[in-house]
């Protein structure tokens, strides 16, 4: 019976935001009326409908960020222990039974997709959770039961749903991973193991990117996180955007950002530097379970646990200016600079402290002109480039290779490779009052096709459908000023001056 492969990336499936009367924008993006599991069901029974219909196997891959733990603020009552303050403000931290508990709140307020899940499961179908870096709680096995207590299958059938750490294999020729591991900004230290302890609790360890979301984000409601052009801005943008909307309802925003920005640097060094929990007597064991839910080899999860870059802590000023805490230092710099000046001058003349904003406004075109040079490195690269590519091919066996993470569906030849990004679910919208839908409903599907190989198509779901259509976007350009982009552009000059010379042309 062949196969096929059915793959979805970044649900983010969190909890349900009421409405606050007070703050009608605050988190709108979040609310039950742009949830999308009415889609996804009807995308689910389609699919296995199809699949049937043509004798073949249907597997359900979710790439990574099915669901997202970061936004979730709802509190046990009674707590099972006593919850520090900066969690109640900023949410649960990640011990197993909090991330449990959160994951409870997802299954209550989404029994649409976990029934349309259950029933696909019942058809005889295959669902696969692969970690990414917004559901890496995914990683306790609580949580993971609670998962599969919601999909509501008998015991018989428990078996057809499997949970990845970072990686599946498909058909033996399909590379699956959320992607959040080619991001130094999401990735982890040790991938193989996710757990920490803090204050002598296990607890997941989170990248850089989910610390910012939780201690950051989740104060400042009018930026939503699935959208990157509505919180990633230059700095006039920022202005623009707080005065159009969060001036009247949040207009000590600067504190906010400043303090949650602190907390993000300082609980992100502190969880970097924490060793993580490994049993010597286990670890074989560890990473043959991971290479048994994967599809994989023991060899295969340590070269692509090694293939995964750096974390972004290894280089703490990158952290710092994604932070905005460069900017913020040099300005308290210059206003402590023309503070002095004024002191000094005022041993011999004395004059108001007013007379500060003068030095200041001359250092000020210092400020700006650094604060403009300065670019979020955010998305810069691409996940996959030709040496990861080949790295990924070598070590896998795969023809193709499927992302998600970035939000942008793709679909293009990178070195040995066909790889594909899925994009995404999550309801994005241009604005915080969530009139412009911003992307489309996209997913990669993998099909049997001639002489017994998979052919790999790039879909979208529109809003309301009953059925996809075929998803055609043009490949993006190299991100300018990269790397890569540099190669290319060294190629295109050799290529075209060997064509001149070909011609008996001149170089100009």
């Amino acid at each position: 019976m062949a196969t096929q492969t059915l793959i979805l990336s970044d649900l983010h499936l969190a909890d349900a935001e009421p409405v606050d009367p007070a703050r009608p924008m605050w988190k709108a993006f979040k609310r039950r009326e742009y949830f999308i599991d009415a889609d996804v069901a009807a995308l689910l029974r389609h699919a296995a409908d199809k699949a049937e219909a043509a004798g073949d196997q249907l597997e359900v891959v979710f790439n990574g960020d099915v669901f997202d733990f970061d936004p979730i603020l709802r509190m046990p009552e009674p707590p099972p222990s006593p919850i520090h303050w900066l969690s109640r403000l900023r949410g649960l931290g990640t011990e197993q039974w909090m991330s449990a508990f959160k994951m409870g709140v997802i299954v209550d307020d989404h029994p649409a997709f976990f029934a349309a899940c259950g029933d696909l499961v019942r058809r005889g179908h295959h669902l696969v959770f692969v970690m990414g870096n917004h559901d890496l709680e995914l990683a306790w096995p609580q949580v993971q039961d609670k998962v599969r207590l919601a999909l509501n299958i008998p015991t018989a059938m428990q078996g057809r749903v499997r949970f990845c750490e970072w990686f599946y294999l498909s058909g033996g020729d399909t590379f699956l991973t959320h992607g959040h591991v080619f991001d130094p900004y999401c990735t982890l230290p040790d991938l193989v193991n996710p757990l920490i302890s803090v204050r002598g609790k296990a607890r997941v360890r989170l990248p850089f990117g989910e610390v910012a979301n939780r201690f950051m984000l989740n104060g400042m409601g009018y930026f939503n996180p699935h959208a990157t052009a509505n919180y990633i801005m230059n700095a006039m943008q920022y202005v623009r955007f707080f005065l159009k909307y969060m001036v009247r309802s949040q207009p000590i925003l600067l504190w906010t950002w400043f303090w949650s920005a602190t907390a993000t640097l300082l609980i992100t060094f502190a969880d970097f530097l924490r060793p993580a929990l490994r049993d010597p007597l286990m670890v074989e064991d560890k990473v043959a379970t991971i290479a048994e839910r994967a599809n994989a080899t023991p060899g295969m999860v340590r070269q692509l646990a090694a293939a995964a870059v750096p974390s972004a802590c290894t280089n703490p000023l990158a952290i710092v200016r994604e932070l905005w805490l460069d900017r913020a230092v040099l300005f308290m710099g210059m206003v402590w600079a023309a503070f002095q000046v004024v002191v000094w001058v005022n041993f011999v003349w004395p004059i108001s402290p007013l007379w500060t904003l003068l030095p200041l406004s001359m250092l000020f075109p210092l400020f700006l002109s650094y604060s403009f040079k300065v670019r979020p490195e955010t998305f810069s690269k691409p996940l996959i480039d030709g040496n990861r590519a080949e790295w990924i091919a070598r070590i896998t066996g795969a023809r193709f290779a499927v992302v998600g993470h970035t939000h942008v569906p793709e679909l293009k030849p990178i070195g040995p490779l066909q790889v594909c990004n899925a994009g995404f679910w999550s309801p994005a919208f241009a604005e915080p009052d969530c009139k412009t839908r911003l992307g489309v409903q996209s997913f990669a599907w993998l099909a049997p096709a001639a002489e017994g190989r998979r052919e790999l198509t790039l879909w979208q779901w529109p809003v309301g459908a009953l059925a996809p259509e075929p998803l055609h976007v043009a490949p993006r350009a190299t991100p300018s000023g990269s790397f890569l982009a540099v190669v290319a552009d060294a190629a295109r000059s050799v290529a075209t001056r060997k064509t001149k010379a070909v011609r008996g042309e001149r170089s100009s």
